[in-house]
């Protein structure tokens, strides 16, 4: 599977802004998608993700601001990110999760990543 994310860029505290990302090749492997984010010596952590069944996560720190979503062709991923923090800066990043074997963990896959920069 590949990855390929878009929506990044530059907003004010209190701002929005919109990530997309489209997956290709082994699509009717994927099983779950999702975002992840790593600012600079941080680690990489997970931000929202979303099962094929409609199963959403949140990280505590996004919950009530951000909304992932995933298109019906389960082939893209948004989240929507809304009042938006300087600490909500950082790389994210789009995750796909691919089924293995029912006694395997899934594969994961990952995009390049695409820089949010929110200023105060």
């Amino acid at each position: 599977v590949q990855l390929q994310a878009s929506g990044g860029g530059l907003v004010q505290a209190g701002g929005s802004l919109r990530l997309s990302c489209a997956a290709s090749g082994s699509i009717a492997s994927i099983s779950a998608m999702g975002w992840y984010r790593q600012a600079p010596g941080n680690q990489r952590d997970l931000v929202a993700r979303i099962h094929i069944a409609g199963r959403r996560n949140y990280a505590d720190f996004v919950k009530g601001r951000f909304t992932i979503s995933m298109s019906n062709a389960k082939d893209a991923v948004y989240l929507q990110m809304d009042s938006l923090k300087p600490e909500d800066t950082a790389v994210y990043y789009c995750n796909a999760e691919t089924f293995v074997s029912p006694i395997l963990p899934a594969d994961d896959h990952w995009g390049p990543g695409t820089l949010v920069t929110v200023s105060s």
